[in-house]
């Protein structure tokens, strides 16, 4: 007997109240009901004469009569008594190697002869030799052979078929177990979500509110129901194929569907929906049933567009996180090297007059450090990492101040056009970074018409009753103030929309763009606390669509730049300066550069050699310049350690990662200023002299 059989008719035993046990010959549990599983459960035994010491007396003797009846016939029974009452035990020989026994009070019955299910024994070529009641009512009435029970197919064992009876057609599950003799017993169970086609069958299935298909193994669609024809947006996909539909995403379809009809671990698979309006996305799950003309697959579907996005969503969000990661660290790390080429550059320079014929020479150097400086300024913008100089800002004003050099970017091709709205309310950004974001848009519109056109900036206020849902963000509800900068160009194909974003990705040829002016435009408006969306229409031009946050409060006083540092005149220093740099070549630059304007430098490689120095209590120092980031302990961890014993020594912080990247640790040492790098010999000496002064 097959493990097949044996579990249909453990199932089919299951709720029986007796105890109903499977052995082999030699008396070995195989299986049990839910009775037996209890008895047996509870003494720990595998063989049926030892389960059932405590139910009856001398279990093994009796067990062995009625196995010795089983040689003369396919049943045997004998009266017992169970637990002081009267009881039978009966055995059915199921195959050569297995037996069926029944322990069970009186009045229990036999389940062959008392329960529901249609049961028939056969003889040699189908004919019946005992019919239940179950199976004459099923039948209507006596039968000499098999054949003559009116079935769309043969009565396979574990085969589900259709049997005409007189109240209609019924689906069966077919259990066939071969006795000795050439005798067989067939039981006909219920055969729960049968799918047949059958015209009732049909009513039930398409009924179901859960979309589903019936599939032959090659994935044709035999039968569909309403939810599932809403969902495939067809009304009569009958007779396509599953690949007309679908795009598989991980595999091919053909893999998937053989995987399933040999019934082998068949997982649900992702697919795409072709010729929906919309990108959808569909989680389908195959299982193998038994049809009418054999064996057949049956797919649940779901709609699984929402979490196909939010996977998306995830998965842009962390490789966004590991580039920005990548590039804050590149950045930190040229902006060292840059320190050294620049500063060094700088000392030279005052070695050299106009007049020296390496004078332009050095100026080129110095020129292109910068130039790569501001590369790596669009990097950290990009991960978000770079120092913001927040004002509050009238865009209108912004943009009126901008118009000129906008006018000479676009060119005399391009009409660049300004609307905006009549009552702007103001917000809070870094004025250079925002017109930075304009001019890349700018210059993009202008590139994505070669043939020239009109390029439109449009501002407006707007107000956000409920939170917009787009492009895997969500603008929460609120006041905004929207700039679109639109233009009529060639446009962006639907399948690079998703990429503009993303650094170095660029369809400029090579040498036209690095790739690095939308990123960029998109980590300004981020770290802002806004919002940047692009719309396209391939030929017919771009429209790219910015929300800044409308500002409440009072205009913030705008912090000294850079620039400006540099216009000052620089003078000579006195006092005691303890340089702390891991990088040597940075540390070299530094400690030349304020040795010239007249400081006292002590230097230091790391923090602990730094706390090594101040060691000394005769020794005074005025300021503290040192690096961030350290092996180490790092900056602000010292410094604190520091002022432990020496409270009045002010500070400046140094590092090539944005002072918004150290969590708030610089913020809390008082005192304190900060200097990104890459800086220049005048912008350390003078944010020296203005912190000693």
């Amino acid at each position: 007997m097959s493990r097949g059989t044996l579990d249909v008719v453990t199932d089919f035993l299951r709720h029986d109240p007796a105890i109903c046990v499977i052995t082999d010959d030699e008396g070995l549990i195989l299986a049990a009901n839910d009775a037996g599983r209890s008895r047996i459960d509870q003494s720990n035994d595998t063989t049926l004469g030892s389960a059932l010491r405590y139910v009856i007396a001398d279990p093994g003797a009796i067990l062995l009569r009625v196995r010795r009846d089983l040689e003369q016939a396919d049943i045997a029974e004998t009266e017992v008594v169970l637990a002081g009452r009267p009881g039978r035990i009966i055995a059915h020989r199921l195959g050569p190697r297995h037996l069926l026994w029944r322990i069970a009070e009186e009045g229990q019955g036999d389940p062959v002869t008392s329960l529901s299910a249609p049961t028939f024994m056969l003889g040699r070529h189908g004919t019946v030799l005992f019919m239940n009641d179950a199976a004459r009512g099923l039948a209507g009435g006596r039968l000499r052979s098999i054949d003559e029970l009116q079935t769309d197919r043969p009565l396979r064992d574990g085969a589900i078929c259709r049997v005409q009876t007189p109240a209609g057609a019924r689906a069966f599950r077919v259990a066939r177990i071969d006795n000795t003799v050439g005798r067989q017993e067939l039981v006909l169970l219920p055969a729960e979500g049968a799918i047949l086609s059958d015209a009732g069958d049909l009513v039930r299935f398409d009924g179901l509110p859960v979309p589903m298909l019936r599939l032959s193994c090659n994935g044709r669609i035999h039968s569909s129901n309403v939810p599932a024809r809403t969902l495939l947006n067809s009304t009569a996909p009958e007779g396509e194929t599953l690949s007309q539909h679908f795009v598989g995403l991980s595999r091919p379809l053909e893999h998937w569907l053989a995987e399933a009809t040999a019934a082998l671990s068949t997982p649900s698979e992702f697919l795409r929906l072709k010729h929906a309006d919309h990108e959808t996305y569909i989680q389908a799950t195959l299982c193998r049933v038994e049809g009418p003309d054999g064996a057949e697959l049956l797919a649940v579907l779901s709609d699984a567009t929402a979490l196909k996005s939010l996977e998306a969503q995830f998965v842009q969000s962390q490789k966004m996180q590991a580039i920005g990661q990548l590039a804050g660290g590149v950045a930190h790390d040229f902006n060292n090297l840059l320190t050294a080429i620049s500063g060094h550059c700088d000392l030279l320079l005052l070695r050299h007059d106009q007049g020296d014929q390496d004078y332009g020479d050095l100026v080129q150097i110095n020129q292109n450090a910068n130039r790569a400086a501001a590369l790596v300024s669009q990097l950290l913008a990009f991960s978000r990492k770079q120092t913001l100089q927040p004002e509050v800002l009238d865009l209108g004003d912004t943009l009126a101040d901008l118009t000129h050099l906008l006018n000479r970017l676009v060119g005399e091709r391009v009409t660049l056009t300004l609307t905006h709205d009549p009552v702007l309310t103001p917000i809070r950004a870094d004025k250079r970074q925002l017109e930075q974001v304009l001019m890349n848009l700018v210059v993009n519109a202008r590139d994505a018409m070669p043939e020239g056109g009109e390029i439109r900036i449009e501002t407006e206020v707007i107000v956000l009753a409920r939170a917009i849902h787009r492009d895997r963000a969500t603008v929460p509800p609120g006041d905004y103030v929207c700039v679109r900068v639109i233009d009529c160009g060639i446009g962006i194909a639907p399948d690079k929309l998703n990429k503009v974003f993303e650094p170095f990705y660029t369809t400029k040829r090579t040498g036209e763009g690095t790739g690095l002016g939308l990123s960029t435009a998109y980590g300004i408006v981020k770290q802002t606390g806004g919002y940047i969306f692009v719309d396209s229409v391939l030929g017919k031009g771009t429209t790219f669509i910015m929300y800044f946050p409308v500002h409440r409060g009072e205009p913030a006083p705008r912090p000294i730049e850079k620039a400006a540092a540099r216009t000052m005149a620089t003078s000579q220093g006195e006092g005691v300066v303890l340089l702390v740099e891991d990088e040597a070549p940075v540390r070299a630059f530094a400690s030349r550069a304020l040795r010239l304007r007249g400081y006292t430098v002590l230097e230091a490689e790391s923090a602990e050699d730094a706390l090594r120095t101040l060691e000394d209590p005769a020794l005074d120092v005025d300021i503290f310049v040192t690096d961030v980031v350290m092996p180490g302990m790092d900056g602000p961890s010292w410094v604190r350690e520091a002022r432990k014993t020496r409270p009045d020594v002010r500070v400046i912080f140094v590092s090539g990662y944005a002072e918004g990247a150290f969590d708030g640790g610089i913020v809390t040492v008082p005192n304190s200023v900060f200097l990104s790098k890459p800086f220049s010999l005048n912008q350390l000496t003078e944010t020296v002299h203005q912190q000693l002064h």
